[in-house]
């Protein structure tokens, strides 16, 4: 049994990773030590609880291995190295900005499309002007710690500029550019939904993406406020 006393700031996804656990069973064998918050409806760990994981029989255990390994489960391939960036080259048009051209068009972050083309003062574009466009490769699935937003933002811009809508397919993230697709899989219960980049955060530590709360509802995660999942570009 792994034992663990939750710390000042510890999120979930430290704790069912130090742990070694998933949230569910985290849930159900600490129920006084976890809390729900009112203002957004995301549960929580709370601060100085003594947490305890049981590890199950060795029953189960020996019936998890069996199914994870049976022909209707084989063994998951080594992921694949990401591929290398496509260049792309692109004559500057009428009516054409920087913001625009990296945010709405090429789905690229606009430092990076300032960097690699030089751009001394990038709000003074000339017609004809040749831009190179770079444009990340392939890169495989990767597992990412997710949590949602909904009603407190509903209607706030976002860092595109558009209203934020919780009830859309979007999701913040960090640091990939605005515009970029990916697909979204809940592991446990196979649910998966297709989501577009159009904010910026989250900006707690331990946590990659921020979930719409209608992602959130798709993927059964609005109970759990905080989870893994598995997350690819596209």
């Amino acid at each position: 049994m792994n034992q663990y006393t939750v710390q000042k700031g510890d999120t979930i996804a430290h704790v069912t990773k130090r742990l070694q656990t998933d949230w569910q069973t985290l849930r159900k064998q600490n129920p006084n030590a976890i809390g729900r918050s009112k203002a957004n409806g995301n549960w929580f760990v709370r601060e100085g609880a003594n947490i305890s994981v049981g590890k199950g029989s060795f029953a189960d255990i020996l019936s998890a291995t069996t199914k994870e390994n049976s022909p209707a489960n084989p063994p998951k391939p080594p992921p694949t190295a990401r591929q290398p960036d496509e260049l792309i080259e692109y004559t500057v048009q009428p009516g054409d900005t920087l913001w625009a051209l990296a945010v709405k068009q090429f789905h690229v972050n606009p430092g990076d499309l300032i960097r690699d083309n030089g751009l001394e003062n990038p709000d003074l574009l000339q017609i004809g002007q040749k831009l190179e466009i770079r444009k990340a490769g392939p890169q495989p699935p990767s597992e990412v710690v997710a949590s949602w937003y909904g009603e407190d933002y509903h209607g706030r811009p976002m860092a595109n500029g558009d209203p934020y809508d919780m009830f859309a397919n979007t999701i913040a993230h960090k640091d990939l550019p605005l515009g970029t697709k990916v697909e979204l899989k809940n592991p446990r219960t196979g649910e998966t939904a297709s989501a577009v980049i159009t904010d910026r955060g989250p900006y707690i530590e331990g946590r990659d993406i921020d979930l719409s709360y209608g992602l959130a509802s798709k993927l059964s995660l609005v109970e759990a406020g905080v989870d893994s999942i598995v997350m690819k570009i596209l």
